[in-house]
């Protein structure tokens, strides 16, 4: 819902009626007025019964004039709104004056689509007339479009053409309404010549954008090497100008445009018009003489200083207000703007010649620009929000003024990384979080400079230090169900709900809301709520919940148990604790994702410092000199002693140490077992969580062991990866090193049991898909001494198993269904989870929490929506089940059966290399022959 709220110094602080336009009725028993536009009506709040049903909030926009704003929905719609200007009561008691409310057509009008979403960039012009829509294009590439929405004056949206400003062949984005470097000058010589017709204020003249048009690479370039190395294009862009009107209308606008035409006339292309130029500069001189003289006569004369009428024609790009441009007033004045009238060209044009006349700003250089912030309102200077290696921060590019094109970077300083950055509505400021400080910069060409100087951030800094939210636990959690309960119904992928009465369903349990007590309490309702859609990948988690210690992190972590990386057992008989067994990672990784993972007890962390590794069999006896066994449990003296030495006294059945060997060698004899003495040992703890990592690690390394002595045992080669995951870097990482020394394997086994999901299946289904149709061979080198091998490089030849169980979740029960319906390889396990509705996880409450909504729905034509997996999950073309005893001993009958699958598989279809052709081309003559028999 949208509510009008008096902001003036004399507004009451209350949400009520003191604090609202009063809109003659009220929200019955709050006291509230009610919203202008929204709210839960009596038919129901869902845009299908008239309702806005959930906006994005970060899609709202409100013109600078302050008369119109526009949002998207999760309907996909575009929508946009006048702001009322007055109350007035009507029969209903709901209307109110000047609202207006428009949805913009789903195509612009060459038929690209137009889909609002939570990425849908919505940008006013100056006066509220025209609409910049960033938007997906049909085939997913980023585009501009520009709506005519009539002018604000006229108190209702009348809409004109949506005309699309940039191809669809590459990204553009972060549109921005501006000006050109020479419309400045143009500004500043009218003003001069007529002041009282002066065309200032008239809007923007053209549309700034970023745009990875200059398609380059700048990752890897070659798809040869290693690991079959894809050509990558980082998100490089470039800044672009759209020109907004045509000469002859610019012309028009202002007759100053007759002089100054290009958007840069230096390089010496200045000469061309340089007549009209300095024809132009006399009149101008002739004018100021004329005031001199006026001036005179009235008894207040100023000497004309050509001095001071050089410098205001100087380039800025030190922030001092002797530029050009810098002659507007100290203190922004912002009238209505009247929006100058776009000159859109022919409708529906085919040749884009609207869309490219666009031109780049050359000297500002590609970069890892993520959007323009803004143009300054004073000076043709723009600044780009930056990527950079410690975050993200703003960059200023000085741009002189005409007829230079030169720009000038204004290096920003390493303490300047951002939380977020937004201009205000009105467009005068530029709002920053820095370091957790709320800074507010006037949008003027001296403020910029100083925002870049402040390294200290102590100067344009809004106090916060009062401001404070007091909250009533149970209205929150009955608001957070309706919101809830809300974005459920608009956010899942299927509008009918599954055929649920899902106003029922917000009435049956809305009498358990308003007993919950505790955040706890409220996340058990959402769950059974969202339990009655059927559908996985729903979840609720996350939100305030009262914690004992307060966020303070020494009370947090005081009693947090860290590991010795290794499994014990309790020894009455020992006098301590057995080392059962110490994880054995992959020992050909030192790092894995840059990360050590070893065990603390085990040699190689341990002979770094000279020292040498516990083995299985040995016995801890005390920790920081107290005894083992006078705690229930050894981890009580490990708490709080992760990433800290701690002395452990060992005795050393298994292992030996260079003390003991000292030992012998001066007795001369072989010690009995039970003259074995405690030895110290210095030891760094390691987190639960780290440990619970290592152990997992060690289980994949032994996986793969086992996997490949069986093949060997079996008679043939076999490559084994794991994923724990599809998701990110890491998941990727584990396939890379997983599968790619392998990939002339006669067999592969991909084992995703356990896996969590993610969202990177269609990239290792595209690389079981490449296939070999060619291969190489050279004099010294062929395909089995390390030659290039075959073509598609890296191509996997022979026979895929996929390893599955329930615990296959998400992304890893999508990679199955796709190597089972693109038939690359056999699925052996068990069936998975069951989720096949993708999400988004974008629909938080209030509190920061979630109550998830599957939101994209899959289908294909063999199985229909969730492909099968929804709530059936995917089932394996062999089923074999681990018994939890046996696999807890380190048995693996899922992957023993996929050894012996593989086995008959090639049995029945070996995998071999072609053919030798055999002898090479012979260019002999045959006697006999005469010519060429070709």
């Amino acid at each position: 819902a949208f509510y009008l709220i008096r902001t003036d110094a004399m507004a009451s602080p209350a949400f009520g009626f003191a604090a609202l336009y009063e809109y003659g009725d009220s929200v019955a028993d709050t006291g509230l007025p009610a919203p202008f536009i929204g709210g839960h009506l009596e038919s129901g709040g869902s845009i299908k019964e008239g309702g806005l049903g959930s906006v994005y909030a970060d899609s709202i926009k409100i013109s600078s004039c302050g008369r119109r704003f526009a949002f998207t929905d999760t309907d996909g719609r575009i929508v946009v709104v006048t702001i009322p200007t007055a109350p007035v009561k009507t029969e209903n008691g709901r209307n109110l004056q000047g609202v207006n409310m428009l949805v913009l057509p789903p195509e612009n009008e060459i038929g690209q689509p137009l889909v609002g979403d939570g990425e849908t960039e919505l940008v006013w012009s100056p006066g509220g007339r025209y609409l910049a829509i960033g938007h997906s294009a049909r085939n997913q590439f980023n585009v501009i479009s520009i709506g005519d929405l009539g002018s604000p004056e006229n108190g209702s949206i009348e809409l004109g053409r949506i005309v699309q400003a940039t191809a669809d062949r590459f990204n553009s984005f972060s549109p921005v309404w501006g000006h050109a470097s020479k419309d400045f000058v143009v500004e500043l010589w009218a003003s001069a010549l007529e002041p009282t017709n002066s065309s200032a204020g008239s809007g923007a003249t053209a549309l700034l954008f970023l745009s990875d048009r200059d398609v380059k690479l700048t990752g890897n370039t070659s798809p040869w090497g290693t690991r079959a190395p894809s050509p990558s294009f980082d998100g490089y862009a470039c800044v672009h100008v759209l020109p907004l009107q045509s000469k002859e209308d610019a012309l028009g606008q202002n007759a100053i445009n007759e002089y100054v035409q290009a958007p840069y006339g230096g390089g010496g292309a200045l000469e061309v018009t340089m007549e009209g130029v300095q024809e132009l500069g006399l009149l101008l001189d002739m004018m100021q003489k004329q005031q001199a003289v006026a001036a005179t006569d009235d008894g207040n004369a100023s000497p004309n200083n050509d001095e001071e009428q050089k410098n205001a024609t100087e380039p800025t790009t030190d922030g001092n207000d002797n530029s050009t441009a810098a002659a507007a007033a100290d203190i922004i004045v912002h009238p209505f703007v009247i929006d100058a009238t776009i000159s859109f060209g022919k409708e529906k044009d085919e040749s884009f010649s609207f869309a490219r006349s666009s031109y780049r700003i050359d000297h500002i250089p590609a970069g890892e620009y993520l959007g323009i912030v803004c143009q300054l309102a004073d000076d043709p200077s723009l600044l780009l929000l930056t990527k950079f290696p410690a975050g993200f921060g703003l960059s200023l590019f000085a741009i002189a003024d005409w007829p230079s094109d030169g720009t000038e970077e204004v290096p920003a300083p390493a303490e300047h990384i951002l939380q977020d950055v937004e201009v205000s509505s009105d467009g005068q400021f530029i709002v920053t979080i820095q370091n957790g400080k709320l800074k507010v910069t006037p949008r003027r060409a001296k403020d910029a400079i100083a925002f870049f100087t402040d390294t200290a951030l102590e100067k344009n800094i809004a106090s916060v230090a009062g401001l404070h939210l007091s909250v009533w636990p149970n209205l929150e959690f009955q608001q957070m169900y309706k919101d809830a309960w809300r974005m459920l119904r608009d956010y899942f992928y299927d509008p009918d709900m599954h055929s649920l009465d899902w106003d029922t369903m917000f009435e049956k349990y809305l009498p358990l809301v308003e007993r919950c007590s505790k955040r706890e309490e409220l996340d058990d309702v959402l769950r059974q709520m969202i339990g009655e859609l059927s559908a996985l990948h729903s979840f609720v988690y996350g939100g305030e919940y009262p914690l004992p210690h307060h966020g303070d992190y020494d009370l947090r972590t005081i009693n947090d148990v860290a590991c010795l990386g290794a499994i014990l057992q309790r020894s009455v008989e020992k006098k301590g604790y057995l080392v059962v067994d110490i994880p054995e990672r992959d020992p050909d990784f030192h790092m894995i994702d840059g990360i050590p993972m070893y065990s603390p007890l085990s040699n190689q962390v341990l002979k770094l410092s000279g020292q040498t590794g516990l083995q299985a069999g040995d016995v801890i006896v005390a920790v920081n000199g107290e005894n083992v066994m006078d705690m229930p449990d050894i981890h009580m003296l490990l708490r709080n002693t992760a990433g800290e030495s701690v002395r452990l006294d060992v005795l050393r059945m298994e292992s030996t140490s260079k003390l003991r060997e000292m030992r012998k060698r001066l007795l001369q004899n072989d010690e009995a077992v039970e003259g074995i003495s405690p030895e110290p040992l210095i030891v760094v703890p390691m987190t639960s969580e780290e440990s619970g990592n290592l152990a997992y690690a060690a289980w994949e390394w032994k996986s793969r062991k086992r996997a490949k002595s069986l093949a060997a045992a079996a008679g043939f080669s076999c490559g084994y990866a794991h994923l724990q995951s599809m998701s990110g870097a890491p998941s990727i990482d584990s396939f890379v090193r997983g599968f790619y020394p392998d990939y002339d394997k006669d067999a592969l086994i991909i084992d995703v049991r356990n896996n969590r999901g993610g969202n990177i299946d269609s990239w290792i289904l595209d690389s079981l898909q490449r296939t070999a149709w060619m291969y190489w061979e050279s004099r010294a080198s062929n395909i089995t001494t390390g030659g290039l091998g075959w073509d598609m490089q890296f191509a996997f030849r022979g026979h895929l198993v996929v390893l599955i169980n329930e615990h296959t979740s998400s992304d890893g029960e999508a990679f199955a269904r796709g190597v089972s319906e693109l038939g690359l390889g056999k699925l052996v396990g068990t069936r998975t989870w069951g989720g096949g509705i993708w999400l988004s996880s974008d629909n938080h409450l209030v509190d920061g929490g979630i109550a998830s909504a599957p939101e994209v729905g899959t289908y294909n034509d063999n199985f229909g929506w969730g492909l099968g997996v929804e709530n059936m999950g995917v089932k394996p073309d062999i089923e074999v089940d681990n018994n939890p005893k046996l696999a807890f001993d380190g048995e693996d009958a899922q992957l023993e059966r996929a050894i012996s699958v593989l086995k008959e598989w090639l049995e029945r279809e070996p995998v071999a290399l072609p053919k030798d052709p055999g002898h090479r081309r012979d260019m002999n003559k045959k006697e006999g022959v005469d010519g060429c028999s070709a």
